[in-house]
């Protein structure tokens, strides 16, 4: 049987676009990063071993993307540096690191278990991603789910 997502084109794929901002190895790493409040170049090269020119490389393009912000801060007798602080569009990406932390959890960590916890700063439970659907149903399994061609899809051109 014939999969009828080959009758529509993958040009304009957001999947694929979104994987042009993040889909390189250290991007979502620096995001980890970030998002745990470390803001400062050195304290990331530090911490994470990226080589210098990479994290460079990968900061300018979150910047870019408008992921990320560069801000200003000086320490007293310091020259001006910049930090870099998460913006509207790069807060949006935090289910998606719940969700690679989750995979991740489950299938890579060491015996001892995960590096990493999130919680819920009110009650203290574990944070995993989950997913709904718009009508609020919870989608537990993958079969759950039937793809189809959204409102910006294009036919495919023989």
């Amino acid at each position: 049987m014939r999969p009828a997502a080959l009758d529509w084109s993958v040009e304009n794929c957001t999947i694929a676009r979104a994987m042009e901002v993040l889909g390189e190895r250290w991007t979502l790493v620096v995001l980890r990063e970030v998002f745990t409040g470390v803001r400062r170049f050195d304290d990331m090269r530090v911490r994470t071993g990226i080589p210098r020119q990479v994290l460079t490389n990968r900061l300018a393009s979150l910047v870019e993307q408008g992921v990320l912000s560069r801000e200003p801060y000086r320490e007293p007798g310091s020259r001006l540096r910049h930090e870099y602080r998460l913006t509207e569009k790069g807060l949006d990406l935090w289910p998606v690191l719940v969700a690679v932390l989750g995979w991740g959890d489950r299938y890579l960590a060491d015996a001892e278990g995960p590096p990493l916890s999130v919680t819920h700063r009110d009650c203290g439970a574990e944070v995993r991603a989950e997913l709904r659907c718009a009508d609020g149903h919870d989608v537990g399994r993958p079969r759950d789910v039937v793809p189809s061609p959204g409102p910006g899809a294009r036919r495919r051109t023989p």
